[in-house]
Parts: C-alpha cells; structure tokens; sequence
C-alpha cells in the first residue's frame, strides 16, 4: 500500500537529502511506500523552532505544528565508512512531514491511514 503525498496541501518535509534543519515545501506528488515504513510517530511540536529554507532564510515554526515522522526500513540505509574503514554508522531513510496548526485535515487523513495498519493491543 502506498500513501500518497500530494504538492500543494501547505505541507513541509524534512528528510535526510537535506541539510540539517532545512524544511522544503511539497510541490510535486510523491508515494511513500507503507509496507516499508518501520517505526512511525505522531506529535505536536509545543515550542518555539527555528528551521531555514533551501536559501538559508529563517523561519519559525508555528506552534501546535503537527508532525509525521517515520522512518524507513533498513532496505532504505546509507552505509557510510568511518576513519579507515573500521566502522560503519547505518543511517535510515527518514522523512517528517510538517501541517501548520491552519492544515490540521491533510495530517488526520495521513495519520488516520498509518494507524489502521496498526493493532492497538
């Protein structure tokens, strides 16, 4: 099953093609693949975050900002070797999909999807 992420819905991302701290606007569809989702989680950031654009321009996050984190499976790593190839860090794909506190629809219908995959025991 895929989720689709769809341009234009006033969402932001975060993920590790980026520098740190960077957010980007959605502006084109893209699918994330849900059966290779494996860790998700939900929160709602509660205080003052500054993050920048791609032209290094600052901006602060809202706040009641919710958040999308999820985490790929190791199938979607980077292995980066280490001084002299001794060690190896194993770096998972992320991405953190942004809804300002104005956009709360688009985060209830990609949360709503994520969580009837899950069984709440």
């Amino acid at each position: 099953m895929f989720i689709k992420i769809k341009k234009n819905l006033g969402i932001y991302m975060e993920h590790n093609g980026l520098e740190k701290r960077r957010l980007v606007p959605v502006t084109s569809n893209f699918l994330l693949n849900a059966d290779h989702i494996a860790e998700a989680s939900f929160y709602t950031i509660k205080e003052r975050k500054v993050r920048y654009d791609l032209e290094g321009h600052e901006f602060e996050l809202p706040v009641n900002t919710r958040v999308v984190h999820v985490q790929m499976t190791y199938l979607y790593a980077s292995h980066n070797d280490r001084a002299k190839g001794q060690d190896q860090v194993v770096e998972r794909q992320y991405y953190k999909l942004f809804f300002f506190p104005e956009n709360v629809e688009p985060y209830e219908e990609i949360r709503g999807v994520i969580e009837s995959q899950v069984a709440n025991l």
